[in-house]
């Protein structure tokens, strides 16, 4: 393990470890001013992706790790690419987890998505409707009708870095990428509607992701500690060369070896990747057609297996060729 490594990747948490990540490079520092914010602890979406055991083996290769710490060190998002189901957006969880830094931000992309979306949402009809209720005095305070979303959340000025997943950012639109540029540069976003009136209310109270509540003042949110940004793609489209090189590259191989027996082990408990090396061996000697198999159809089928197919033998090989099909029917 080499010892500049902050993230380790070997599924023990260690809050302590972030404390390592020295200064940022100048010309990625950031120095808003700490806001009181409240960051939640890890949620049920960590534990249902990494299993709740932890495993003596390496859930991460040398390459991934590496680049994973290139990351954190110099404060840039992480462009993560790889198959449907080899851990993309797993990983963003794992860092979390191991370093301790709160509920992962998750934003999932879809064609409809603009930048606003993961910046905030301002609710103006909630509060017109609101303003029309007789002694509906509240409807003045626009506060309660603005929503900070993921991205928006994860710029706040906190003084350890939040962990944002930007999932699938391949089925955008074709100007989200170019539009995440400044934001992803700057650290930084205006909200319009708290700039107007910022000269009587320089300070308004706004709900965040978290469903916690954050003070916004003049109007803009500033960045202190940059976040780590996982972006995910399936290779279904190419980015442009200027979000490209604003990015770490990570091109994410499937879990073979150790690793495979890392995640088996997590989800089903020591000894677990023996048991069931029989299913193991018929998965990935499968790949050798070339066909594309996620790693989640061995985990349905090793469950499957304990708890539909008790029977030593032949059940489990139905099993195991119903649930480990190939997503798609020819060589890749």
């Amino acid at each position: 393990m080499s010892e500049w490594f902050v993230y380790q990747g070997i599924g023990q948490p260690d809050p302590a470890r972030i404390d390592a990540l020295p200064e940022p490079p100048p010309w990625r520092k950031f120095d808003a001013p700490p806001v009181d914010y409240d960051v939640p602890e890890l949620d049920s979406a960590t534990h249902r992706r990494l299993g709740e055991r932890t495993v003596p083996l390496p859930v991460q290769d040398p390459d991934a790790l590496e680049l994973v710490n290139a990351a954190l060190y110099l404060r840039r998002p992480l462009l993560v690419t790889g198959e449907p189901g080899v851990g993309k957006s797993t990983l963003a969880h794992s860092v979390a987890y191991e370093l301790a830094l709160g509920r992962v931000l998750e934003w999932p992309i879809v064609s409809r998505s603009e930048l606003r979306d993961g910046l905030y949402t301002y609710d103006a009809i909630g509060r017109l409707q609101d303003a029309q209720l007789p002694g509906e005095a509240a409807a003045q305070d626009i506060g309660r009708y603005i929503k900070l979303g993921p991205l928006g959340t994860a710029l706040l000025a906190a003084d350890r870095p939040r962990v944002l997943l930007i999932d699938e950012l391949d089925k955008s639109d074709i100007d989200l990428p170019n539009d995440l540029l400044n934001v992803l540069e700057e650290g930084r976003f205006a909200i319009p509607e708290l700039q107007r009136i910022a000269d009587r209310t320089p300070e308004v109270r706004v709900l965040t992701d978290d469903g916690r509540r954050v003070t916004v003042t003049d109007g803009q949110v500033h960045c202190r500690s940059f976040p780590f940004v996982i972006m995910t793609s399936n290779r279904e489209r190419e980015f442009p060369a200027a979000l490209l090189r604003r990015c770490i590259p990570l091109d994410l191989k499937a879990p073979r070896d150790e690793r495979l027996a890392a995640l088996v082990q997590a989800h089903f408990g020591e000894g677990a990747y023996d048991t069931n090396r029989d299913l193991v061996d018929r998965f990935t000697q499968a790949e050798a057609d070339g066909a594309l198999r996620p790693t989640d159809q061995l985990l349905n089928a090793i469950f499957l297996a304990q708890h539909a197919a008790r029977e030593a033998g032949q059940r489990r090989e139905e099993v195991s060729e119903l649930l480990m099909q190939p997503l798609d029917r020819g060589p890749r």
